[in-house]
Order: C-alpha cells, then structure tokens, then sequence
C-alpha cells in the first residue's frame, strides 16, 4: 500500500512540473495598435518563451526585446526603439485572455493603450 501511495504521488508531482513547465500564454506573434498621443500606431510583437522577442513597425523599424517574463496570463518587458534618431524606452505590462492581448507601454512621454490579436 506504501508502495501505491508512494508511486501515486511521484506521478501527481510529474504531472504538475509538466503543466508548470508549458509554453506560457503570450508567446507567439502578435499584431497590435499602439495609442500614442500622435494616434494609432500599428506594430507586432514576437514573444519567444526564452524571453527573447522583437518589437517592429513601419514607423520605428525593429527592436530586440530581452528580458519578457510571464506571470500566469500577465506579461512584462521593455523594448528600445529608435523614435526619428531618439531613443525611446518602452515599458510593456498586459495581460493575454486567448488570443487577445491588452496592456499598456509607459514611456517618458506618458503611458498609452496597447490591444491586439495572435497571429
């Protein structure tokens, strides 16, 4: 009986470690609109598990993002983008709920609304 009860949680605990260990929530591509105070601003992110990514418009070409971390559905990472020779320090926090993704960038200039959909 020792032995089934043993083996019983060594299995519970395997389980749980895999479910922990999955891909979180917010990797993937995604295309979003940014609300900056000069309007809509069209850009997609790709966020790697590894924490790595890229950030990429039309307007501010692409940045490497390091440093995302996932919490549950929340996401967080800061991007530096290259804004008409300025750079521009981004602070991403937002959440996942399927394939929508909402959130907000902090910048020096204020915070702006960031929604979008997966890919």
């Amino acid at each position: 009986m020792k032995k089934l009860i043993g083996g019983w949680l060594v299995l519970s605990l395997a389980l749980l470690v895999g479910c922990a260990a999955g891909t979180p929530p917010g990797v993937g591509v995604w295309d979003v609109e940014m609300n900056t105070p000069l309007g809509p601003l069209p850009a997609r992110l790709t966020l790697n598990a590894d924490g790595s990514g890229v950030m990429g418009s039309d307007q501010l070409g692409e940045a490497p993002i390091d440093g995302v971390t996932y919490d549950g559905n929340g996401i967080a990472f800061t991007a530096e983008v290259d804004a008409q020779g300025q750079t521009l320090v981004l602070e991403f926090t937002g959440q996942v709920d399927g394939d929508s993704l909402s959130g907000e960038f902090g910048s020096d200039f204020g915070a702006f609304d960031v929604t979008g959909s997966r890919q």
